[in-house]
């Protein structure tokens, strides 16, 4: 998600804006669901996507991308 606008930006534990996560999945410097995990994301990130009539090829793109943000980087892959 682009962190484009201050209202899109999580909150750190001292109510700072948070500089890698959006207010949907991060506030109050915890994750809003911290067991979630790379596959719910994806899942997730589709459904919303598509209620948004984003273009597959563009969801495509977006999901691609998400074992690459901080949060997933580190977290094995499930088979």
């Amino acid at each position: 998600m682009p962190l484009d606008k201050p209202e899109l930006l999580g909150t750190e534990k001292d109510g700072s804006k948070s500089k890698e996560y959006c207010t949907y999945c991060y506030q109050n410097g915890e994750f809003v669901n911290p067991a979630m995990t790379l596959s719910e994301m994806k899942t997730l990130v589709k459904e919303k996507m598509t209620e948004m009539k984003i273009d597959n090829a563009i969801i495509n793109m977006a999901v691609s991308t998400l074992p690459n943000l901080k949060r997933w980087k580190n977290v094995p892959v499930a088979l």
